[in-house]
This record gives structure tokens, sequence and C-alpha cells, in this order.
């Protein structure tokens, strides 16, 4: 019979992509981890990795043995969520991940609320970009992730993972100030001489910008490239760089930087919750995301 742990190991193997990597986060030695595919091989009877350079792939009866394994764990996810049902009060841990506007407007009063609701539940937070949460989520780094989708990108959605929409938020064109024209005055096509702070390339907000752009006539001036969307604003409010801000910035304050309004079809982010498939049920998820969209509708 197949080893459900040693399942796991290979399933890890497809979600973190090296033997280090899966060494690393399961606190074992990479000798160990080969050692214990080894063994799973022989109990398949079949070869499971192949050599890829200085790196392993996974082959296909590998992939046919990590779907089974996909769908063991999710049955799994079931009955823990079931059985944290069966009892009084919502305890254990919770871990999340959340994009940097979100962790800053969103988390701590969900936090309270929760804090309130539920003493015995501990919460742990990590910020971090949805491209590299998500692939987390699904390597069991993290029980719940909150992530967005910009207009005109929808991301991927792998099948091992359920999604919840938590709502919209809209994004703005901050103009650099000091500026010379009230908040009607200017547009995406006024500002196609100036310096534009971004985030890195390969992320969905910077395609939908760059797009967003390129549709306005021209070709963004990106001198600033950074995730923290408060060096964005602080950039904005010093006057050295235009910036496309989303609403949660502010966390419910006026603007500090004259702001323009995007064309319709292309102003609104969505935001979403993602857990693993199976997990959505599990008690203290479903507080967290009803404990997040109790503060986000008392937003707007």
């Amino acid at each position: 019979m197949l080893d459900l742990h040693r399942l796991r190991l290979l399933r890890e193997l497809k979600h973190r992509g090296t033997l280090a990597a899966v060494a690393e986060a399961l606190s074992y030695s990479p000798s160990s981890i080969s050692q214990q595919l080894s063994v799973l091989e022989k109990e398949a009877g079949v070869p499971l990795l192949e050599p890829v350079g200085r790196r392993v792939r996974l082959t296909a009866q590998a992939e046919i043995l990590v779907a089974h394994t996909e769908a063991v764990l999710e049955r799994l996810e079931r009955a823990e969520a079931d059985l944290a049902a069966s009892l009084r009060g919502i305890t254990g841990v919770l871990r999340v991940a959340a994009f940097q506007t979100a962790a800053l407007a969103l988390v701590p009063d969900a936090l309270s609320l929760l804090r309130d609701a539920h003493p015995r539940l501990r919460v742990e937070i990590t910020q971090r970009e949805p491209e590299s949460a998500l692939p987390g989520l699904l390597a069991r780094d993290f029980d719940l992730v909150i992530t967005e989708e910009y207009p005109g990108d929808p991301s991927p959605r792998p099948a091992g993972i359920e999604y919840a929409e938590l709502g919209e938020d809209e994004m703005t064109l901050a103009l650099p100030a000091p500026a010379d024209r009230g908040p009607g005055g200017a547009g995406l096509a006024d500002l196609a001489g100036v310096p534009w702070v971004m985030e890195p390339g390969g992320t969905a907000s910077r395609r939908w910008a760059t797009r967003l752009c390129r549709a306005a006539g021209f070709e963004p001036d990106v001198r600033f490239e950074s995730t923290d969307l408060l060096l964005h604003l602080r950039l904005a409010e010093r006057g050295h760089a235009a910036a496309l801000l989303p609403g949660l910035v502010w966390s419910g304050r006026p603007p500090t930087v004259p702001v323009v309004r995007l064309p319709e079809g292309e102003r609104v982010r969505r935001l979403f919750t993602a857990s693993r498939r199976g997990g959505g049920s599990h008690p203290a998820v479903r507080a967290f995301r009803d404990a997040l969209a109790g503060g986000f509708a008392e937003r707007n």
C-alpha cells in the first residue's frame, strides 16, 4: 500500500519545484526527502522522478499519484473542517497571507472582531503578494489568502483552490504633487512625459497599468519599481512620480494628493479570499472571511 506521508512529499515536490525547497519547508534534509521518494518509487513499482540538468521533474506516473493525493487531502481538509465544526468554540491556528493594502486597511479590523468573538483562535498574518501567496496556499504554508484581480487581467484559478469574492476597490490616478491642475483637469494622456512608479514587471498590477497607459497613447517612463504602495504614495506626495493607487491605500482617510478617476471599465480591481478546496467550510476560515467582509462593507 502507498504511504500517504511519502505521497505528500511527492506532492510538495510538485508545488515547490526542488528537493531543497521541500526539505527547507518541512525541516528535513534533502537526502532524507530523496530517500523517502526512492522508497515511494519501490512501493509504486514505477519511476517517479527523472533528472533534468541538476534538478528533477515528475514523471507522468508521478503526476497521476499527485492527482490522487490531492483528492485524498481534499477529503482530509473536509474532515478537519467537520471535526472543528462539531466543537463549541473556534480554536487552533489560522495562517493568512494578505497583500499590503489589504493587510493595512482590512486585516486589523478583522483581527479585532475575531479577538472579541473567538478569543481562543490564533491568527497568524504574513504580508505576501498574490503571485507567491497562492502557490503557498497550495503548498499548505497558508490556510487563507487575500488576493486581487485587475480589469482585463483574469488570474489563473488552480483546481485545488476555491475563491470567495470580497468586494471591489476603485483604482485612481494619483497626480504628482504639487500639481498645477485641479483633480478634474488632468488625465492619463496628460502624464505621458512624467516619471511613473509602478509595481515590478510580471505582476498583475504592472500588466494592467502598462496596458492602461498604452491605451492612452504612450509608454510610461517607469523610473521607480516597488511592491510597497506606501512608497508609491510618498513619491506622488513629494512630486517625484505619477502613480495608480487603490482606494484601500487611504484607509478611510481623504487622499493626500490630487486624484483622477480612471476610465469606466478600467477603474475597479476585485478582491477575493482563497482557500484550499475542502477547507473553505472550516469554522476558522469562515469566521475570518465573515470578519473581513463585515469590515469591508463598512468602508463602502
